[in-house]
């Protein structure tokens, strides 16, 4: 199991450190001079980098936010069952806050990935 998940991990580092670089082998093969300009291509790769990252931190801290709500409303219906309703409902509604934070790293990571504001500003 933890041989897997560790050539996975490097397959997916792999992919992210040599994706910059195939993105920009059209433009290194049309350059005559021979000197390319990897500006373009080390903005994608830390675009790609920090698109993953707030995808995982974000993940991160919302299941540890839901795992400790989830903890916190069992036990206190284990402590009281006649007020199941009450905490039912208020775990519900701070579920879904703490899952909003979740979606709000998705739309960050979407928005570093496919609308590149530092893009631009690279001729």
């Amino acid at each position: 199991m933890k041989k897997g998940l560790l050539y996975t991990v490097l397959a997916v580092l792999l992919v992210i450190v040599s994706a910059p670089f195939v993105m920009a082998a059209p433009e290194a093969s049309q350059a005559a001079s021979g000197t390319v300009d990897y500006t373009k291509a080390i903005v994608i790769g830390c675009s790609l980098l920090a698109a993953g990252l707030a995808i995982a931190f974000g993940t991160i801290g919302t299941g540890n936010g839901m795992g400790a709500g989830l903890n916190g409303a069992t036990n206190a219906v284990g402590r009281n069952p006649e007020a199941q309703g009450k905490i039912l409902l208020t775990m519900m509604v701070g579920l879904a806050m703490i899952e909003s934070l979740a979606i709000y790293a998705l739309v960050i990571a979407l928005i570093v990935l496919y609308a590149n504001p530092l893009l631009k500003y690279i001729s």
